[in-house]
């Protein structure tokens, strides 16, 4: 440690346009949280589904307008640190806000680690699920493709957590490569597949034979039909695809919708690794949301929700581990020549690629973030030291790794809790091994528990809102006293985010009482951030003492 002290390393500027956009392209990762999400989005006060992707376009609004606050932000304050710096500077560069200045930038420093701190660990357990789903494929009669072993899983997602963190250690270069990559594999691999969905829908109207899925996963010929019933809630054409349906519904939907879209802001932490992060960071942020939100997820969502009808429901995706893994198996036997598990496989490998990318970006992020705090000693110093060849965080990305290690293994183990529990008939049925030996009981024990999936997703949801939110704030105060004031951009935008962001955080309390779905994972989740939130004041009040700083300040620093 004291060798680490005496060097003093500091990161090296390498990354250009294309280096700091790509990086928050493979946060944003469209491969990945299409396969990932949709199921959850299906079953999520189900049928919501319903208003899926109406759903993500609200979200991608309020990405926008906290997108635009963060690039304005970038312009003033290049450096490490994303919305801790910003918060920090906004405040200090004020007549007299700069007194709160300190507060401001622990606030937000602490948000963001309930962002940043706990959505890898949806990332490994994904990629466990993921793993498990097409194991179950290739090897039936050890594991069930519909419901792979939690045990299986779980230990996927903890050999994955160490596995990228180990990447994230070896320097921003290398993830840079990967990601460039990965980011042109998977767009160009989703897109092929939401033509083929569009062509299969096109090509198979109302009373047309089509394809199921029977119960061992094999394709079976059906008679197709479209709408909105009870049993098995499908579109009835393209414009039903993008209508709300009902207020209620979009809200929900966008309660986890923001999982797919942020990771915009994350270049802003990567300041003092940019050449030129002025210019360039403000542009990769509008640009990755661009290319990733407006582009790629409206068009892959509106495909994979206009492909389902009675055959593969909305009922059907919220009971499957994989609901887009089974349209590609489907669409594949029909258009494909019958290689539709082929297909699968091969599109499955481009989201393992995704994962391993968003998953990387993320650690990235969220390590340099907590860097930027232990160089500010906010919290223990020893995250505010980079390794001494790589120049890297190597502290705050180990312990990411732990984190995402214990949060991704328990939301692979009660991935079948809450609204995903199995029937008894198909629990009976399941493989008897060790994979199946944790996580598995009775449909009624099952269903009486929290989705652990759905409880790490919106815990790490509700850290984002909360830092989108005070974000659009802080970009408020930045720019009230700054000569290059834009009443737009500084004022309508980032108020429209800020209410937008917390209009979302109500839902959390709003759908409970209003009866809209589960009631036990909103709720743990907000329970998960009020807990957060009252450690960190306490630990910001001790360490304060601690170190003879003052909370409010007395006067303007030098």
């Amino acid at each position: 440690m004291a060798a680490e002290l005496n060097e003093a390393p500091k990161m090296k500027a390498t990354l250009g346009l294309t280096g700091v956009t790509v990086n928050a392209m493979a946060l944003i990762a469209p491969g990945a949280f299409l396969w990932i999400t949709f199921v959850q989005q299906a079953g999520y006060a189900f049928p919501s589904g319903m208003a899926m992707w109406a759903g993500i376009f609200v979200a991608l609004l309020l990405a926008y307008a906290t997108a635009v606050s963060y690039s304005e932000l970038a312009k003033l304050y290049p450096g490490a640190g994303s919305s801790y710096l910003f918060a920090e500077q906004a405040f200090l560069n004020t007549t007299s806000a700069y007194r709160f200045a300190r507060i401001a930038k622990f606030v937000i420093g602490w948000a963001s680690h309930l962002y940043y701190w706990v959505y890898p660990g949806v990332m490994v357990a994904t990629m466990g699920i993921m793993i498990g789903y097409i194991f179950g494929n290739i090897a039936p009669g050890s594991i069930n493709a519909a419901v792979p072993g939690p045990v299986f899983m779980a230990l996927v997602a903890v050999i994955f957590a160490f596995a990228v963190a180990w990447i994230a250690f070896q320097g921003v270069n290398g993830s840079t490569m990967v990601n460039v990559a990965i980011n042109g594999i998977q767009i160009i691999a989703l897109l092929f597949f939401s033509a083929l969905a569009i062509a299969y829908r096109l090509s198979h109207p109302a009373g047309a034979a089509g394809l199921a899925l029977d119960a061992n996963g094999n394709s079976v010929s059906a008679v197709l039909s479209y709408g909105m019933n009870a049993a098995t809630p499908s579109h009835a054409n393209a414009l039903s695809v993008i209508l709300p349906h009902q207020f209620s519904w979009v809200m929900l939907q966008a309660t986890i919708a923001i999982l797919l879209l942020v990771g915009f802001e994350s270049v802003t932490a990567l300041g003092e690794e940019s050449k030129n992060p002025k210019r360039d960071i403000p542009r990769g942020v509008l640009l990755s949301l661009t290319i990733q939100g407006l582009f790629c997820y409206l068009i892959e969502y509106f495909a994979a929700n206009y492909f389902m009808s009675s055959a593969y429901s909305l009922a059907a995706a919220k009971g499957s581990a994989a609901p887009i893994g089974d349209m590609m198996t489907l669409v594949g036997n029909a258009l494909l020549g019958g290689h539709g598990q082929a297909f699968m496989l091969v599109e499955a490998l481009t989201v393992f690629l995704a994962l391993i990318g968003t998953t990387l970006s993320c650690i990235n992020t969220g390590a340099r973030v907590t860097y930027a705090m232990g160089r500010d000693e906010e919290v223990p110093e020893h995250f505010g030291l980079l390794h001494g060849k790589n120049l890297t965080p190597h502290r705050a990305i180990w312990t990411l790794a732990i984190i995402s290690a214990v949060l991704g293994a328990y939301a692979a183990l009660f991935y079948f809790a809450g609204g995903s529990a199995p029937d008894d008939k198909t629990i009976a049925s399941l493989p008897h091994n060790i994979w199946y030996a944790i996580g598995l009981g009775s449909n009624a024990s099952l269903a009486a528990m929290p989705n652990g999936l759905l409880v790490v997703t919106l815990t790490s949801n509700f850290g984002t809102f909360l830092l989108y939110g005070l974000t659009n704030i802080v970009c408020i105060v930045a720019f009230r006293e700054h000569e290059s004031f834009h009443g737009f951009k500084h004022v309508v935008i980032p108020v429209f985010g800020a209410v937008a962001n917390f209009a979302c955080l109500a839902f959390y309390i709003i759908g409970p009482i209003e009866g809209l779905g589960s009631v036990k994972e909103p709720l743990l989740a907000v329970a998960i951030a009020v807990i957060w939130g009252v450690y960190g004041a306490v630990y910001f009040v001790r360490n304060s003492k601690k170190r003879g700083k003052d909370t409010i300040l007395v006067a303007k620093p030098a």
